[in-house]
């Protein structure tokens, strides 16, 4: 992806302060400098706020899951933003049938599924380009 600078402009919706670590407005997590992050706020407002006035090519939260955070990733993806999502599951079957991660999945919004093992293992599960599961 070519932005023509160096770097993303990231916006980070970091409901319950577990990402940044806010304290009186400051990370005390170093998140990068192009990132713009609201904290305190629901995640499916956060990431409308974002979209409309700081223009993020990539949107992070964590912890989806409530038909409310579909909605606000699917206008996310449909506003041409990207998103890096977190969400409870053992696999791909745990997604799946989940009514409000299938969503996603139904939509074709999820491009890939990454497992976090319990030694911190990252193992890829689903890869909506190759089709891997």
């Amino acid at each position: 992806m070519e932005y023509g600078f160096k770097g993303i402009n990231v916006g980070v919706v970091d409901e319950r302060g577990e990402i940044a670590a806010m304290y009186k407005g400051i990370p005390q997590n170093d998140l990068g400098e192009r990132t713009d992050i609201l904290d305190n706020v629901s995640k499916d407002l956060g990431m409308k706020m974002l979209i409309r006035s700081m223009s993020p090519n990539v949107i992070v939260a964590d912890e989806i899951g409530t038909y409310e955070d579909i909605e606000a990733i699917n206008y996310a993806i449909t506003s041409g933003v990207k998103g890096l999502f977190t969400a409870h599951g053992n696999d791909l079957k745990d997604i799946v049938l989940n009514p409000i991660l299938n969503k996603l999945y139904e939509l074709h919004i999820i491009e890939k599924i990454i497992l976090i093992e319990p030694n911190r293992e990252l193992t890829l599960i689903y890869d909506s380009f190759t089709k891997d599961t």
